[in-house]
Formats: structure tokens, C-alpha cells, sequence
């Protein structure tokens, strides 16, 4: 790989192919030294500014954030005494190793974003032609939103039965939708009043667009939904006036726009889901079922296990006794 600085300050990159890159970006390169920079960037910085001069042409990720990225692993390998050399710092096991261990003070996706970012600067120059196999992916564990205490759930529930019109309405059906039957936002901003329909029991079900899965709306909330759908008809259930399927930020404008009094939290759909999901597996009903109704693999139920509280030793010794024959 050669890297060439042109009398106009360009940069023309050489490996396997030529490329002179703009004035704008090169200047960038050159001109690029982390913040608070150690003794020993001056001796990788050449190398660093060579990769992505490389490789920036390709991708689609800005040249800032490349250099941020290839920066950083560059000084993790030197200190962990790895060579100073590229091809090391771009194999597939140098860089998972980086991410884990290298990048424990990012988030969790922050840290899968730099491993993003460095696995396309290696394909771009074309160094998976070797013969190596496609690495398998990696995802940062996804974050669950905490529900509600009870107390705050009965005391929003109780705000907006206070409400007035269509904003009583409103809330009301949020709640619902989301912590009633466990919706998604997605799912709940696209309900119509016709995916409703009400069992000679009583029960409420749902048929969630777009999805292929039984929903049945907890019975504290049949009522509302039953009396919300008959109004709304084809319309939709959450703020029935609009026209738009789902419009961009449609519950997070609602939620801003009304907020609870009496220092209680804002409403989340994300939170009132995972109140749905933790009533039901505090209820002890069957794990697949509840994921089947979430739309989950039964896995991702784990992640919300540390809300659903232990069973006293009464109510344990019940559930394994089972029924006296």
C-alpha cells in the first residue's frame, strides 16, 4: 500500500487500485491527532492515517469516525503488545478481541459500532479474499425498559380517567393498547377499531397489523377497548382523527404534549409492554405463551425476569404440589 501527498495536498492512495481523495477529507487525515494523544501515537499515527486513507473512499462512514475507530484500536494492540502492523490490527479475532475488551467504557452498541466500522475498512480493502470466512455477527444485548411500580401504574391510570374528551380518550387507549394487550408502538399507532372483536365472554381480542400472533387484552382493560373500538370503527383506536398510519414521532409528540401531574412519570409504550409482559410471567403463566402473545422467542423473556418478583414459599409449595389426585 502506498500513500502519496500531492503538491495540491491531496492524498492518492495506491492498494490494488488508485484513488486520489479530496481536499476536504485528506486534509482530515493528515491533519488528525486524538484528543489527549499518548507518547506512542506518533508511532502508529502514519499507519492510522494510511487505513483510512485506504479505505474512506468505500465507505460509507465519514472519515472522523473512521480515524476516531482505527485510532483506538490501534493504540489497544500497541499496548497490548501486538505488532505494529495493519493486516494484525484488522484481523477478525483482533478486532472482536478490541471490542470486548478494549471497549468496556462504550455502551454495548457503541462498542458493536466501532466493531461495524473496522470490519468494513478490512473488506474494503479487499483482505477477505483470502480464502477467510465471513465472521458470524455480533449484537450488543438489546435494552429492556423497566415498567412501572404498581403505584405509579394505578396512579397514571387514575390521571387519565381524570382527563377531558378526546385527550381522556387518548390516554386511556395508550394505556391500553400497551400495557392492556402488550403492544409495540409500532403496533399500537397502527390498531384500527375493526381489529378488535369481543368474545361472548367478554374477552377482548386483538389482531395485531401486520402480525400473525393471539392477543387478548388483560381483563381490567376489556371494557375501555371494547367501547374505544365500537367508536373508532375503521378509524384508528390511538387519536382517531388523524389521517396518517403512523406518522413520525406520533407517541413521543402525544406524551410530551400531556404529561402527568403530581410528579408521576411520562408515559412510555415501551414501559406499559414490559408491565404487560412482567404481570403475565409474575402470573406464572407459561413462559411460550407469553412470548407467543409478545411476539418474542422464549430467550427473550430472560431479559425481564429480574422484574417478575420471587414467589413466597406458600405459593411455591402450591404450584409443585399440584392437584391432589
Amino acid at each position: 500500500m502506498d500513500v502519496v501527498a500531492l503538491r495540491n495536498g491531496c492524498l492518492s492512495c495506491r492498494y490494488g487500485w488508485g484513488v486520489t481523495l479530496d481536499p476536504a477529507t485528506s486534509a482530515k487525515i493528515t491533519g488528525y491527532r486524538p484528543r489527549h494523544a499518548p507518547p506512542e501515537w506518533d508511532l502508529l499515527a502514519d499507519r492510522v492515517r494510511m487505513l483510512v486513507a485506504a479505505s474512506a473512499h468505500r465507505s460509507p462512514y465519514g472519515a472522523e469516525r473512521l480515524l476516531h475507530a482505527t485510532a483506538r484500536l490501534a493504540l489497544w494492540c500497541h499496548r497490548t503488545g501486538l505488532p505494529d502492523d495493519p493486516e494484525v490490527w484488522l484481523r477478525h479475532e483482533t478486532i472482536d478481541a478490541f471490542v470486548l475488551t478494549g471497549c468496556t467504557d462504550l455502551a454495548p452498541r457503541s462498542a458493536q459500532t466501532y466493531r461495524a466500522w473496522l470490519r468494513h475498512m478490512r473488506a474494503t480493502l479487499a483482505w477477505l479474499e483470502r480464502g477467510e470466512q465471513q465472521p458470524p455477527p455480533m449484537k450488543a444485548p438489546a435494552g429492556v425498559s423497566a415498567p412501572y411500580s404498581p403505584g405509579h401504574l394505578a396512579a397514571l391510570r387514575a390521571w387519565a380517567e381524570q382527563l377531558t374528551g378526546q385527550t381522556r380518550a387518548d390516554a386511556l387507549t395508550f394505556m391500553a393498547l400497551a400495557g392492556g394487550c402488550g403492544l409495540s408502538p409500532g403496533e399500537l399507532a397502527a390498531a384500527r377499531g375493526h381489529h378488535l372483536r369481543r368474545l361472548p365472554s367478554g374477552a377482548v381480542v386483538i389482531a395485531v397489523p401486520a402480525a400473525d400472533r393471539l392477543v387478548v387484552a388483560r381483563a381490567a382493560w376489556e371494557q375501555h377497548l371494547a367501547e374505544a373500538a365500537q367508536t373508532a370503527g375503521e378509524a384508528f383506536l390511538f387519536r382517531p382523527h388523524r389521517t396518517t398510519p403512523a406518522a413520525k414521532n406520533l407517541l413521543n409528540a402525544w406524551t410530551a404534549r400531556h404529561r402527568p401531574t403530581g410528579g408521576l412519570p411520562a408515559l412510555s409504550a415501551r414501559r406499559l409492554r414490559a408491565c404487560w409482559i412482567v404481570d403475565l410471567l409474575s402470573a406464572r403463566i407459561d413462559a411460550g405463551l407469553v412470548a407467543a402473545a409478545a411476539g418474542l422467542s422464549p430467550s427473550a423473556l430472560a431479559r425481564y425476569q429480574h422484574f417478575v418478583p420471587a414467589l413466597d414459599e406458600q405459593a411455591a409449595i402450591a404450584l409443585l404440589r399440584g392437584q391432589a389426585q
